[in-house]
């Protein structure tokens, strides 16, 4: 069942414990940590002569480390395996990491904190995978992309939480060994009791047998992502967030307190606006892409990126405060506002580049590879984090200041975005299209439900203008192969778009007879493979307003090829600057922006009651409906 907002996924029990148990479990990890942390930096604390500074570094390290070692066993687990029995077995493992911790914490053990940390980085890599396979078993592919915006989104306010808590409680809250001791186990108790709350998800490769060589298996699950390009590109695409994310949180604490001279109440002010930033970035994905995977928002999450990281630079106080500067003192000061919005839009946008990705990756794998798939996803993120923090010693060590650091990171997206998007071309060919949809009109979908969601299918609507493709490719949730004249087939822009999406260039007979009979075989043969064909059966766009007579190769087509056709009809497309209402397209001023459209469907046609009279009728019908 289909909701009407994202938010209503909050209100079912297929949804809500699994958001729970996760918030909880990334809550639990940051509380943790980050008490750990502030333990030993303003306690002393050492292990084997090390300083509180080295292991503080170390600590980021014995945390990513498990997702090197256990990532690819917990992918098959995940598939061999019921995911709602593995989620409580991981939560018990939490509980037992949280009752050693607090003798950790009461006893000032910093060997035993940072051991109860590597198992706590084992609890987060077994989860990982778990969490992001479960959700196509929860929820349908509407639902997709708001309930991976509701994870993304509660993920970021949990770690924000739990540092800001865990630092607090250690810092300001006396007798803070008890409070953070009792504070971890509870949520690690509360984490429990939501897995168990989670419907069962039965296992999707069940006869799985269990590789535990780490190495071999890592290998073998990288290998088999690699088979699928466009679930390998998201892959790397995701793990270039966590580089680009990587760096700049990294470097906040220090760009807080030495480049703007801030208390640690200011790097906190700037966590808390990244992290709101992702979480609502991740929660507009929904709405901006109309309840389906839209791919077309990743081009446009990176150009956020590297737009706001580049001004983030500019944004910067050439010289920090004298004196310390608080909270209010910060967010009072009009010269901080252009980089506390830079931060936050910075965020935000990364929400649009990852929460697409994520939705993408589990469409496109294969159910029984698809926990595999997150693994193989999870060991990518780690070795780019690593590679972050090397990258990043590296240039401050040749003399890069911070915000020069960041300023190199975001000019460095534009590079990595434009080769991402070079081998799949696909993602800019879609943000062309959402953007054309997005900008020039307000599209509403009316009965768009009649299109299958699976299985070859033919639609056939009325030709109003050069953009009729556009707006009704980026309405329709799955991939449509365009039958069109091949004159707008060569328009230039549009046709990198149509070329992109698989459209069909046509002539005439007269024209160019051969042409004509390769896009017949074309159509035949996306057919066979279950694809949606869409073409304009009057053949050219309308002089007038009103239908031109459809043509028969619609008849021809199903001839060929015994499939469904559902009828849909344009409105409101006649009279903007690309019809030919009042001379020809795309030579006139451009008169309407924004304007409204409706792109309506009608009931399936099946295929033996299928003529170009009869599908010109029902198309004259949506056309003379009132407007809803």
């Amino acid at each position: 069942m289909s909701h009407a907002s994202q938010f209503d996924l909050l209100k079912t029990r297929r949804f809500l414990p699994l958001f729970g148990t996760q918030f909880l479990g990334a809550f639990n990890d940051n509380l943790f940590k980050f008490a750990m942390i502030a333990l030993i930096t303003f306690s002393g604390l050492r292990v084997g002569g090390m300083d509180s500074h080295t292991l503080v570094n170390a600590a980021a390290g014995i945390f990513i480390l498990p997702f090197f070692l256990f990532s690819a066993t917990s992918g098959q687990l995940a598939e061999a395996m019921d995911k709602a029995v593995l989620a409580r077995r991981i939560k018990i493992l939490e509980i037992a990491i949280m009752l050693i911790a607090a003798v950790g914490f009461l006893g000032g053990n910093a060997l035993l904190l940072l051991c109860c940390l590597f198992l706590m980085g084992v609890h987060s890599a077994l989860f990982g995978p778990l969490k992001y396979s479960i959700l196509p078993q929860y929820l349908n592919e509407r639902e997709l992309l708001g309930g991976n915006g509701l994870i993304e989104m509660g993920t970021f306010v949990a770690i924000l939480l739990g540092q800001i808590g865990g630092t607090l409680i250690m810092e300001k809250v006396e007798g803070g060994a008890w409070v953070i001791s009792v504070a971890c186990i509870l949520v690690a108790v509360l984490g429990y009791f939501a897995s168990r709350a989670m419907p069962a998800a039965p296992p999707t490769a069940g006869k799985l047998t269990i590789n535990w060589n780490i190495f071999t298996e890592t290998w073998r699950i990288i290998a088999h992502a690699r088979g699928n390009r466009t679930v390998f590109h998201s892959l790397m695409g995701i793990s270039w967030f966590w580089f680009f994310g990587a760096v700049y949180l990294t470097q906040l604490p220090i760009y807080a307190k030495d480049v703007l001279g801030g208390t640690a109440d200011v790097y906190i002010l700037l966590i808390a606006l990244f992290s709101v930033g992702v979480g609502s970035g991740s929660m507009l994905c929904e709405r901006l892409s109309g309840r389906k995977v839209e791919i077309g928002l990743v081009p446009f999450g990176s150009i956020g990126l590297s737009l706001f990281g580049i001004d983030l630079f500019f944004a910067t106080p050439s010289h920090a405060a004298g004196a310390a500067i608080g909270f209010l003192p910060f967010i009072s000061d009009p010269v901080h506002w252009r980089l506390m919005a830079d931060i936050t839009l910075i965020g935000v946008f990364g929400g649009f580049f990852i929460v697409p990705l994520y939705a993408l990756i589990q469409l496109k794998s294969e159910p029984e590879y698809r926990s595999r798939v997150i693994a193989a996803n999870n060991i990518l993120n780690s070795c780019f984090m690593v590679v972050a923090a090397a990258a990043s010693i590296l240039i401050l060590k040749a003399g890069a200041s911070i915000p020069q650091l960041l300023l190199i990171v975001a000019i460095m997206n534009i590079a990595v975005a434009t080769y991402v998007y070079l081998l799949q071309p696909e993602f800019l060919m879609r943000f062309l299209v959402w953007l054309a949809t997005h900008t020039m009109y307000r599209v509403k979908h009316i009965e768009l439900d009649h299109i299958p969601d699976e299985g070859a299918c033919v639609l056939v609507c009325n030709h109003v203008s050069f953009m009729d493709a556009l707006v009704i490719g980026g309405a329709v949730r799955r991939p449509v192969r365009f039958v069109m004249d091949h004159r707008i087939f060569k328009v230039p822009v549009l046709n990198f778009i149509f070329r992109t999406a698989g459209a069909i260039p046509i002539a005439s007979a007269k024209e160019d007879a051969a042409m004509k009979e390769r896009a017949f075989y074309k159509v035949e043969e996306y057919l066979a493979n279950g694809e949606l064909v869409c073409i304009f059966p009057e053949g050219r766009l309308t002089a007038d307003g009103q239908m031109n007579p459809f043509k028969a190769g619609i008849e021809e087509i199903i001839a060929r090829s015994p499939v469904p056709v559902v009828p849909m009809a344009l409105r409101g497309l006649w009279g903007s600057f690309f019809s030919r209402k009042d001379g020809a397209a795309m030579l006139k001023f451009p008169r309407r922006a924004w304007s409204k459209v409706d792109l309506v469907a009608g009931k399936p046609v099946p295929a033996g009651q299928v003529t170009a009279a009869d599908l010109q009728q029902r198309v004259q019908a949506l056309l003379d409906q009132p407007a809803p």
